[in-house]
């Protein structure tokens, strides 16, 4: 008996220290940003920082505190709707395109609201931890570790649309031209086989899209060494693929014409010079770094240009199973420079990378139980699967088996392009 409470209370403390270092991560990113910053909303797909604030926040309430606290009062009864954003199973949500216009609660009424939350979590660890609650907290966690991604790639995408080119961070020192250059672009062939793919829910967190746990067949295949870079995909433009209908596919060319696209989402073209818009402000377009936020129709298109295809998602777990998954202790936004060119780099730390494949339920999935069963499954119609991770991703956050999804006309996330080709 004397061992288990043992075990208790340092699990109990596990999960009240690791709770504590994600809950600060959020703040830390916000560190630099006024008020103001935190209230824009450029587009329907992104969201107010604040609103993502408070809806990590939201989660915690809803799932954890109102139901396993005794006595337990919610901060706002508000909140329930103004932070809700698809649970139908919980209750109304406010409109998605109008989060922008919530200026009330107020930025320092959210630091107030998560604040309080973080209170009552540490209360209830005080009292102990069981399973279920632990499970909660995980997904929670893991569940705010999504919007801190998020909120990077909304940043950028809510200072892009400033003439003035706002700085969220200043750039690193070895952020220069060439700092990414891995050399030619190779392919791995890779034979056939039956694998398995997806999550074992004994060996630690997984979304329940990841599981259960079932064999694919493989056939043969090469995979491309490295992502596509800017200086390839400048080729592509300069030889008219935004162009040429035979590169793309038929919603994807009818995309690029009516939203009159010609190039990756954050480039300009000035006085003849490319540049591109970053988190740290405008900056010349470096050649040599991957290509990047480009959508799946762009992804293809590209594929295609080149004589390739993209992988699909079995093909890239499969790989990933076979290499090293980098999980650099290095600087949020900047990508690692592998030293091995012939090996298969850049899986997870730089672009999340579409695959071909259909965002669908694997053979026996089950949804969570209870109301967090909305959380991933409902989604499973219309999106494309991506694979890895990216410069802002979390880096406990990743794991082989993550599967990303998102519409195929989207690009304001970190998504790039990996090339496969059939070994025939």
């Amino acid at each position: 008996m004397l061992n288990t409470q043992a075990n208790e209370v340092h699990s109990s403390e596990k999960t009240q220290a690791q709770f504590q270092l994600v809950r600060q991560h959020s703040l830390t990113l916000i560190k630099d940003l006024s008020a103001e910053d935190c209230q824009l909303q450029a587009m329907d797909d992104v969201s107010p920082i604040k609103w993502h604030l408070a809806h990590a926040t939201w989660f915690f309430e809803t799932f954890l505190l109102a139901k396993y606290l005794p006595n337990y009062t919610l901060f706002d009864e508000q909140f329930k709707v103004l932070f809700n954003s698809y649970y139908n199973g919980i209750g109304e949500q406010f409109k998605r395109a109008n989060r922008g216009c919530l200026s009330r609660p107020s930025l320092e009424v959210v630091m107030r609201y998560r604040a309080y939350v973080d209170n009552a979590v540490n209360e209830l660890l005080q009292t102990g931890t069981d399973q279920t609650l632990c499970n909660i907290i995980e997904l929670g966690l893991n569940h705010e570790q999504q919007h801190q991604e998020l909120m990077l790639m909304d940043i950028k995408y809510n200072f892009s649309v400033n003439p003035s080119f706002p700085v969220y961070r200043q750039a690193p020192s070895n952020l220069i031209e060439g700092s990414y250059s891995l050399g030619t672009l190779k392919y791995t062939e890779f034979s056939q086989s039956i694998t398995n793919i997806g999550a074992d829910a004994k060996n630690g967190f997984s979304y329940d899209n990841e599981q259960p746990q079932h064999q694919a067949l493989i056939h043969p295949f090469r995979f491309a060494n490295r992502l596509v870079t800017n200086r390839e995909y400048l080729e592509f433009i300069e030889a008219g693929g935004y162009k040429t209908p035979s590169f793309w596919l038929s919603d994807g060319w009818a995309n690029v014409n009516a939203q009159q696209i010609s190039h990756p989402l954050y480039w300009q073209c000035i006085e003849g010079q490319w540049f591109e818009f970053t988190l740290y402000g405008l900056q010349p377009l470096n050649l040599d770094a991957p290509v990047s936020h480009i959508n799946y129709f762009e992804a293809a298109a590209y594929a295609n240009f080149v004589s390739a295809r993209l992988p699909t998602e079995f093909e890239w777990e499969y790989v990933a199973q076979q290499q090293v998954l980098k999980q650099p202790q290095n600087n949020l936004l900047t990508p690692t420079v592998c030293k091995q060119p012939d090996t298969v780099s850049q899986l997870s730390d730089t672009c999340w990378q579409w695959t071909n494949s259909a965002y669908l339920p694997y053979p026996g999935f089950k949804p969570f139980s209870g109301d967090a069963g909305e959380y991933n499954g409902k989604f499973m119609n219309n999106q494309m699967v991506l694979r890895g991770g990216c410069v802002f991703t979390p880096k406990n956050h990743l794991r082989p088996t993550y599967r990303n999804f998102f519409y195929p006309h989207q690009a304001w996330m970190c998504s790039g392009i990996r090339l496969a080709k059939d070994l025939l």
